[in-house]
């Protein structure tokens, strides 16, 4: 019985998958799949084009996996602390998937993979409900691109750390290696978010950012969409003035 282009789809990425988990070099070989599912190298490249966007398909399905995991993360009234589990999780996966992350967050010439700006958008949903909060000091996006930047740099930096065969040692690296990724974690949280938000805040953009976050988040059922477009632009108005010390009621 003929198998339809999906359900080859499917097989070519499991034996790809396989094959890049059992590689030393992290690379793999299209013929070695197209033989695992039993098809020729021409239904691959008709499927996928050509190795690398076998190679793009499989980190995107990576980050449908990393997607579903979190989607199964309990959601608390805390976003900050919805954060931080994310980030052990982000960790976690990187751990029980070492290979496929690398393929997601590792730099690989012409990759044209969707799963970076993907995990960004999922980051910068919980970011979104710490700034409605209250209790981001930058803007989300920024506050992404550091959340991502430290935790896929101590991600792939432990899975460059030679194995070792003593128990002990194994241990102890392990323990060191918990210890900096803590302290990363707090030090980049640290730089983005505000503990405590209150009257002794003295970030004079906080009201702004945390307007627009709430408006991002789903607005105001007081507010018509035309009032929150217009609020928008009053925002990115006030943004600017602050940015080049100007008076947004003087015209001139």
């Amino acid at each position: 019985m003929a198998r339809s282009d999906e359900a080859i789809r499917s097989a070519l990425l499991r034996a790809a998958e396989e094959q890049l988990v059992a590689s030393a070099d992290g690379d793999i070989a299209t013929r070695a799949v197209c033989e695992a599912v039993g098809v020729t190298q021409p239904v691959l490249y008709r499927v996928f084009g050509d190795k690398r966007g076998l190679l793009d398909a499989l980190a995107d399905a990576g980050l449908e996996r990393y997607a579903q995991r979190k989607a199964e993360l309990e959601v608390s009234d805390d976003p900050s602390a919805d954060l931080r589990r994310g980030w052990g999780d982000h960790l976690a996966f990187a751990r029980e998937h070492a290979a496929l992350y690398r393929l997601m967050f590792a730099p690989r010439p012409w990759a044209n993979s969707s799963a970076r700006d993907g995990v960004t958008a999922l980051l910068e949903r919980t970011l979104t409900r710490c700034a409605a909060a209250g209790m981001l000091r930058v803007d989300v996006p920024v506050a992404a691109s550091m959340l991502l930047a430290a935790n896929v740099g101590i991600a792939l930096d432990r899975m460059s750390t030679p194995v070792r065969h003593d128990a002990d040692a194994d241990a102890d690296a392990d323990a060191d290696a918990d210890a900096v990724a803590d302290a990363l974690r707090d030090a980049v949280f640290g730089a983005v978010l505000v503990e405590s938000p209150g009257p002794g805040h003295d970030d004079d953009a906080a009201p702004r950012r945390q307007l627009r976050a709430q408006l991002d988040a789903g607005g105001s059922n007081a507010l018509l969409p035309e009032e929150s477009a217009l609020m928008r632009v009053w925002l990115d108005r006030l943004d600017h003035a602050a940015d080049h010390g100007d008076d947004p009621e003087d015209p001139a």
